[in-house]
């Protein structure tokens, strides 16, 4: 791992706090991800199971963890299995853990083979009568994959036909979502190490600049910072691409008088940040971007307010929406009138900003969390108003990344230039 290594009491910790929560007598199990093939021999590089990690600091394929905390047997109460390297491995792979290095990481003193899984499993598996098994339950996924876990279950069912399966989601999806200290410090890690590429393209930026060079220029610095790398496909998009939400093709010329809306960061130690911002390519805003990017920060202003203990999301949305139809007409993009006579169903506000303003963030970029609980002290959230307007070929997203403290809110991204004047200050100097 490129990262420095984490405290294991994190990982301690949250085992701790799903065992808690599970029904007496119940066995839970965690897979590791798969490793997704690319081409020919090839995988993609690979990337953790959140949960798994979550759970046990182990950022290594072919892993899995049995927490079964009512165990006759006091050496399998919480025993992890690994992938037991070699010289072949070490040669072609490069390093694994080790048993000590694992613990180390994890906190779990009982550490085994993978080779040795389907025994210790089978020995203590009749003591227990209910199994936890983790699935991806984020309602913005499609099973179109048989991952891991599923597959493993559908496994378990054949053998083990009689006991009582249960859904470790429901436990994890309550405490993820609540970032712990640590947590929040990693967190904010990945978002000051966004900050440095974000400077560092303010400068670099010019009219004649490409879209992919400026990729460069933010993965140069991620990974000179011991970033795991991007949190997500960085959106570079200029001129009239910004109207487009997901623009990932990063291929096009950054030309005189438009603006470039960024959208990428850092994720760091598998926590992740997220940040946007909307630019003048050569350094100086026009009248009429400048009118709408001041439009769409002071929407972020007001929705920052409300991102406290409490709100709840479709509420919170609702809220935005007034706000930003009130900047749209003083844009001239909307009527008043027609406001007026809107379906409040279909608010005519959402031809110019139609996603949501804000999401749950942590070790997925849209992290696990439930879109019908209130937010709660320990959330960490974005804030991610934009105008779009396609006659112009203008688009605006600004956002931030938000804790909510006991106090109100922290903005894990106050660090990041966001006024106008300032901006246009960085990339003239």
């Amino acid at each position: 791992m490129k990262y420095k290594a984490i405290d294991n009491g994190l990982f301690i910790n949250n085992r701790k706090n799903f065992v808690l929560r599970t029904k007496p007598n119940a066995l839970a199990i965690f897979h590791a991800n798969d490793e997704f093939p690319r081409s020919g021999d090839q995988t993609f590089i690979f990337k953790q199971n959140p949960d798994f990690f979550y759970l046990t600091g182990i950022d290594q394929e072919q892993s899995i963890l049995i927490l079964f905390p009512d165990c006759p047997n006091n050496a399998y109460k919480e025993v992890l299995f690994l992938r037991q390297t070699n010289e072949h491995i070490a040669i072609w792979e490069g390093h694994k853990y080790t048993k000590e290095e694992a613990r180390a990481a994890s906190g779990i003193e009982n550490i085994y083979w993978l080779s040795e899984y389907e025994t210790i499993l089978q020995s203590i598996i009749y003591y227990a009568e209910y199994i936890y098994i983790n699935t991806n339950e984020n309602d913005k996924y499609g099973h179109g994959v048989p991952y891991r876990d599923l597959r493993m279950y559908e496994a378990l069912k054949l053998k083990y036909p009689l006991h009582k399966y249960e859904r470790s989601a429901l436990i994890m999806r309550d405490l993820r979502v609540i970032k712990s200290a640590m947590e929040i410090e990693l967190t904010q890690k990945a978002c000051d190490i966004t900050n440095d590429a974000f400077v560092r393209v303010l400068k670099f930026l010019k009219p004649g600049v490409t879209e992919y060079e400026i990729e460069a220029e933010i993965t140069h610095e991620f990974l000179r910072q011991q970033a795991t790398g991007h949190a997500y496909n960085p959106i570079l998009a200029s001129g009239k691409n910004a109207i487009v939400l997901h623009y990932n093709d990063n291929n096009q010329v950054c030309n005189d008088g438009d603006v470039i809306l960024f959208d990428f960061a850092a994720e760091y130690a598998n926590y992740n940040a997220d940040m946007s911002r909307s630019v003048p390519v050569n350094g100086r805003f026009t009248k009429r971007q400048r009118a709408v990017y001041d439009a769409v920060l002071r929407v972020m202003r007001e929705a920052v307010k409300m991102i406290v203990a409490g709100t709840v999301l479709g509420d919170y949305q609702d809220e935005v929406g007034k706000i930003m139809t009130s900047e749209l007409i003083g844009l001239g993009l909307l009527d008043r009138h027609d406001v007026e006579k809107q379906d409040v169903k279909a608010p005519l506000y959402k031809k110019y900003f139609m996603h949501g303003t804000s999401h749950h963030l942590g070790l997925d970029v849209h992290d696990f969390a439930s879109r019908y609980k209130a937010f709660e002290v320990g959330n960490v959230l974005t804030c991610e108003p934009g105008i779009y307007i396609t006659e112009e070929g203008l688009g605006i997203r600004i956002e931030n990344n938000i804790l909510i403290t006991e106090s109100g809110n922290r903005d894990l991204m106050v660090n990041i230039p966001v006024e106008a004047e300032h901006i246009e200050e960085i990339m003239n100097n």
